[in-house]
């Protein structure tokens, strides 16, 4: 999968794009990280690619000029998502990273300042993604929680197997980890993982997650058809009152 990244920081992505999965993906060719200079495009000698808003108001706005000609650098893709990360776009959550993963090639525009001029958003962009109920001083993070959310989902970078038990499949959190030595400072690993009963292991597994789950995130409980043995495990959660302090009905 090719990633192009419009920046006016391209450096930010340099040890990142080398680090870890997404640096072994890399260096497997599995996918390639096109950082663009949004300063390259600029037309005068001093490279500037803001200026101040129309109307008044604090803070600089990202020039259509510079913009308009790097997005237009890039290579035709048919279809192709140009995603502008923004506080005021729909929320990234899983289920949209695995749709965006069966993409060929993702455009992510990072914005800086009070963001870029709405004319480049009408023109090219077709999505507009927000990471998170906050403000971040630049898109740069927010592309890298994109690039690594789709990167691990792409087949061939991890174990299918590891994929399968994460948080946010069946709509749960993920069940508490734990590792050698069975005991850390009087703190001991719950005995069900040390018996070898691989299904209940996997029931406990269950418990643990729709309790998380209900302690942490209650939304994502609510208002969906949940698969049947999840469905049973949380009938049996509050069967025995666990979610009544945490205000479940």
């Amino acid at each position: 999968m090719i990633f192009h990244i419009l920046t006016l920081f391209p450096e930010v992505f340099q040890g990142y794009r080398e680090a870890s999965i997404l640096g072994r993906a890399v260096g497997q060719g599995q996918v390639e990280l096109r950082l663009i200079d949004i300063r390259d495009f600029a037309g005068d000698r001093h490279r500037t690619c803001d200026d101040y808003t129309y109307g008044g108001g604090a803070g600089m706005v990202l020039k259509p000029g510079p913009l308009a000609a790097a997005l237009r650098s890039l290579p035709a893709v048919p279809g192709a998502r140009v995603v502008y990360l923004t506080p005021s776009g729909r929320l990234w959550q899983q289920g949209l990273a695995e749709e965006v993963a069966r993409e060929r090639e993702l455009v992510l525009i990072c914005g800086r300042y009070e963001g870029i001029d709405q004319r480049i958003v009408d023109e090219f962009v077709t999505d507009e993604i927000s990471v998170g109920d906050y403000v971040l001083a630049g898109g740069e993070v927010a592309a890298m929680v994109v690039v690594d959310t789709v990167v691990r989902l792409l087949e061939g970078v991890i174990k299918a197997h590891s994929l399968a038990e994460e948080s946010f499949r069946q709509g749960l959190l993920e069940y508490p980890q734990y590792t050698r030595p069975a005991e850390f400072e009087g703190r001991r690993v719950p005995e069900v993982l040390l018996g070898g009963n691989h299904a209940q292991i996997e029931r406990w597994r269950l418990q643990q997650s729709v309790a998380r789950t209900l302690r942490f995130r209650p939304e994502l409980l609510r208002g969906r058809e949940l698969p049947a043995e999840v469905a049973a495990a949380l009938r049996e959660h509050r069967q025995r009152g666990d979610g009544e302090e945490h205000g479940q009905d």
